[in-house]
């Protein structure tokens, strides 16, 4: 049976692609060059007819926190119709809230986890503190992505930023975490890798003055080889969450020597194809392989 393939992707409305390479539009010649018929489709399109694909392949998801419940939605419908999905729905829905991050710190592996402020609570500091010890809290929704509602706090001036917290939990949950001067710094590591085999690594510096590290506000990305010290606990955070993935990226820092994990990245992440020579290639024989072609 010949295989028609659709690419994941979302209705672009230029806020999370600014100044990126178009990742879809490379798969998408990755797939021509195999001869595999292929559609790039938006998830929210309701005019897509999912069950005529034999296989979806999630790339570029980027607005789906911004439609968390129609998303969650979406996963069900796919999952009813039995379509192939890489990577996996369940795996897809488990990284889809920060909270995955707890669960990988209860298993023992370094990472920046921090504590869970819940809808509807008021947050206080005392609370924060009893797990988060930094002199600075970063707070993010607990579904987000892109550094939306993102805020960086020096403890000191808590209670300039209580009320607003207080607001933002109001409309969802969030995560009260250590701000991890390493980032500005050095940067954020991301080791890529397809079928749970590394691919090639990234350094993240953000702008001067900032912590956000996305390209969108102006930070820089270089290609780095990574020594044992980034590519052991990649590899075994991949082995260890994401089983049977096609692709997967680990972005994390190194503190006094130690990896920490800040994001795994199994939904949709940006695979930095057009920074790595081995990047592509890779994808290739992953897709060769997952494909059976």
């Amino acid at each position: 049976m010949s295989q028609h393939i659709a690419i994941v992707s979302y209705f672009s409305t230029g806020a999370y692609d600014t100044n990126t390479i178009d990742e879809d539009k490379l798969l998408s010649e990755i797939l021509t060059e195999l001869g595999v018929s292929h559609e790039i489709q938006a998830w929210s399109d309701p005019n897509v007819d999912w069950s005529s694909f034999s296989l979806l392949l999630i790339k570029s998801t980027w607005d789906y926190f911004d439609f968390y419940p129609e998303f969650l939605l979406w996963i069900e419908k796919i999952k009813a119709l039995g379509i192939p999905v890489l990577n996996d729905l369940d795996i897809v829905r488990w990284n889809s809230s920060k909270d995955y991050l707890l669960e990988i710190e209860s298993q023992g592996f370094p990472t920046i986890a921090g504590v869970m402020l819940e809808k509807g609570s008021k947050p206080t500091l005392d609370q924060i503190q009893k797990k988060v010890n930094s002199d600075t809290i970063v707070v993010k929704p607990l579904v987000s992505g892109g550094a939306k509602n993102t805020l960086r706090i020096p403890v000191s001036e808590w209670s300039n930023f209580e009320e607003k917290v207080t607001e933002l939990v109001k409309e969802e949950a969030f995560l009260a975490q250590p701000y991890v001067k390493e980032v500005s710094e050095v940067g954020e590591y991301s080791l890529i890798f397809f079928n749970q085999q590394f691919s090639h690594a990234v350094l993240k510096t953000p702008a001067k003055s900032d912590f956000r590290v996305q390209h969108y506000y102006g930070g820089t990305i270089q290609e780095i080889q990574p020594d044992s010290s980034l590519l052991e606990p990649a590899q075994k955070l991949i082995d260890t969450f994401g089983k049977g993935t096609l692709y997967g990226r680990v972005d994390g820092v190194l503190i006094d020597g130690v990896f920490y994990l800040m994001e795994l990245e199994l939904i949709e992440p940006y695979l930095f194809l057009g920074l790595s020579d081995k990047a592509i290639p890779n994808y290739r024989e992953a897709l060769k392989r997952r494909l059976m072609l």
